[in-house]
């Protein structure tokens, strides 16, 4: 099994409560979605106008991917910017990982993790998962596999497969803890059944270092967890160890 050095690709403040401004950006978003961009654009720059969160933050990604403009970093970090001065989560993600990549903003791994660090604690998974990253690897912050281990276990409860999966290696490989084939196969099978092609390979490969015994209790406590977190009433591993 691999070190763990996967990071996240993935791309509530004031709102505007006017059914208009939700349509809006529905309809936005839905041109983006089929391509329309120039539609998608229109949308976008009428709701930043009016100062609506989720509307600066869509049109940074369009700016960001060059989506119906000019592709322009810079133009896209001065938008997630005014989302973060909103308290918008999804743009303290997208502003972390333009500052974790040096784009459109000067290279800065502890601003990076400030950010992911806001976008976490409002619960969104892959700022979790990448804070997880940062951690892991020591990026930002001093190496902590604990910390690391603490938002991989909060990604992995909002079942983001990723975390899970990266929760799998970290038992496995014993990364500020002991060593835990269980715990491992554990979460490599629930990332396995949220399509986590890696953690299948890696589960097979625990279970070969497995009793047919203690594969079977494994299983039934990864379909205990996964139920509990579909269910969104996964409390911690604590409850199942």
């Amino acid at each position: 099994m691999s070190h763990i050095n996967l990071k996240s690709l993935i791309l509530a403040g004031i709102l505007l409560s006017s059914p208009l401004a939700h349509a809006t950006l529905e309809d936005g978003i839905r041109a983006a979605n089929e391509g329309e961009f120039a539609t998608a654009l229109k949308e976008f720059e009428y709701l930043a106008d009016k100062g609506f969160a989720p509307g600066i933050y869509e049109l940074g990604k369009l700016y960001e991917g060059g989506y119906g403009v000019t592709r322009d970093y810079f133009k896209a970090a001065e938008l997630y910017k005014e989302g973060v001065k909103k308290n918008h989560a999804d743009s303290m993600f997208a502003l972390a990982v333009l500052y974790d990549e040096g784009k459109g903003v000067k290279l800065d791994k502890q601003m990076a993790v400030t950010l992911f660090e806001k976008a976490a604690k409002k619960n969104l998974p892959a700022a979790q998962f990448n804070l997880g990253v940062m951690y892991a690897n020591g990026e930002g912050v001093s190496r902590d596999y604990k910390q690391a281990r603490t938002w991989y276990e909060k990604a992995a409860a909002n079942n983001y497969s990723l975390a899970q999966f990266n929760l799998a290696l970290m038992y496995f490989e014993g990364l500020g803890m002991p060593k835990d084939l269980e715990k491992s196969y554990v979460w490599n099978t629930i990332a396995e059944y949220n399509g986590n092609m890696q953690a299948s390979h890696s589960r097979k490969l625990d279970e070969q270092k497995m009793l047919p015994k203690e594969v079977e209790e494994a299983k039934e406590k990864a379909d205990k967890i996964y139920e509990k977190i579909l269910a969104g009433t996964y409390a911690g591993e604590g409850r199942l160890f």
